[in-house]
């Protein structure tokens, strides 16, 4: 066609080939890290590091989605050379950001041991700062998160090494390796500290002029630390608990407002915390329903309740899709759908609208068609067909969707 795009859309799929990174996209976006390497350092070139890194797991994460081993393969290769050289620069040497990163994509490309070893030896030269520390709780939270991922029940998680993990991050002592046991002791000390910093942090005073950020992405690698570590001691309501807790907070409207702009400080109106601390929620209820028996009304609710206050947040979007397409009933999602796009100006209910439609079009399709061989039913599935047209329609009339080439790439793709 002569043109090629820059990036990815991971979301058309032609024929069997799955739309992957372009060459001429890709050797773009690589020169465009080389050139500004050479302009920035200290802190500015340390971000841009997590960044180049962060864009090199994104490219396993699609070969793993398109679970193209022999890409895969390659594409590690390169990424983990990457990350090696990123890492031998001195200014990165003890940036745990990175470290984390690092441990990540090891972790991705199935190379679990490795992954761990280098966890443990970021833990173990990060210091004692325990809950103090952000970047530890960072690092801990998703080294704990990875390891619950692997159990198959809650039988036994009390001495795993999730356990472990998020007990020696209450202490302020260096981090050594699991050894195969946590002692009960140990868990009842974790659970005081996590209880007291928890309130510590909830009851804080916020000051105007300090880093905000910084407060807010700490306190929700706190809460997640905590609801983990109770979700593995004592079940999943302990962990529910310790969310609801923190929602209710940090959904208190803040205690000062600013005189002249009427601005609002305090943790309590950070829109992005609340925003993660319902990320972790819905996806913890999620995985506790993929090993147990567990009821779906609750992170249904969860969910909706999340949505409306986040229309574009498009993880939420994901669960949501994910959780209906188990239901036999579209009435109650088209109504949630229906209700949304009215309320917000945001593109994503549309899209994630229009692609639950599809699902369930292609599912009814293949019903259809089981077991006849190449005969193929005779009724198509003309009221799907109708109802994910209109809603391209309504899309595209709306103001940011006429503006938004991929909605109209999916139109055409759709009608074709």
């Amino acid at each position: 066609s002569g043109f090629n795009s820059i990036g990815h859309m991971d979301t058309m799929l032609r024929g069997r080939h799955h739309v992957g990174h372009y060459k001429e996209g890709e050797e773009f976006i690589q020169n465009v890290f080389h050139v500004l390497f050479l302009l920035f350092s200290g802190k500015e070139k340390s971000n841009l590091s997590m960044c180049w890194l962060q864009y090199e797991i994104s490219k396993v994460l699609q070969c793993l989605q398109t679970k193209n081993k022999k890409k895969l393969k390659a594409q590690g290769r390169k990424s983990k050379k990457l990350a090696k050289n990123l890492l031998k620069a001195p200014d990165n040497r003890n940036h745990l950001s990175l470290w984390k990163l690092y441990a990540y994509l090891e972790w991705l490309l199935g190379n679990i041991d490795d992954a761990r070893k280098v966890f443990d030896t970021a833990l173990s030269t990060a210091g004692t700062g325990g809950l103090k520390s952000p970047q530890l709780c960072s690092l801990s939270l998703l080294y704990a998160q990875l390891e619950v991922e692997l159990l198959q029940s809650l039988e036994g998680a009390v001495t795993s090494r999730g356990v472990h993990i998020l007990t020696k991050l209450t202490e302020s002592v260096p981090y050594v390796p699991y050894s195969g046991q946590v002692l009960s002791v140990n868990i009842l000390k974790a659970r005081k500290t996590y209880e007291h910093a928890l309130q510590d942090y909830l009851s804080k005073t916020p000051v105007p002029d300090q880093d905000q950020v910084n407060d807010a992405n700490q306190l929700v690698n706190l809460v997640g630390c905590y609801a983990l570590f109770q979700y593995l001691t004592v079940g999943i309501d302990a962990a529910v608990l310790i969310y609801a807790q923190a929602s209710e907070k940090l959904e208190a409207p803040g205690p000062q407002k600013c005189e002249n702009a009427g601005e609002d400080f305090g943790i309590q109106n950070f829109p992005t915390a609340l925003e993660a601390v319902t990320l972790l929620h819905t996806n913890l209820l999620r995985f506790h329903m993929k090993i147990s028996v567990y009821p779906l009304s609750p992170l249904r609710e969860a969910l909706t309740a999340a949505l409306k206050r986040y229309p574009s947040n498009q993880s939420l979007w994901r669960s949501y899709i994910h959780i209906q397409r188990k239901s036999h009933s579209a009435s109650k999602a088209r109504r949630f759908f229906d209700g949304v796009t009215r309320s917000t100006n945001s593109l994503e209910p549309w899209l994630f609208a229009i692609q639950a439609e599809q699902i369930r079009k292609k599912l009814i399709e293949n019903v259809q068609r089981a077991d006849v061989g190449e005969i193929h039913s005779t009724i198509p599935e003309t009221g799907l067909t109708n109802r994910i047209v209109a809603l391209f329609e309504h899309a595209v009339q709306s103001e940011n969707g006429t503006h938004c080439p991929l909605l109209w790439r999916m139109y055409l793709n759709f009608l074709v």
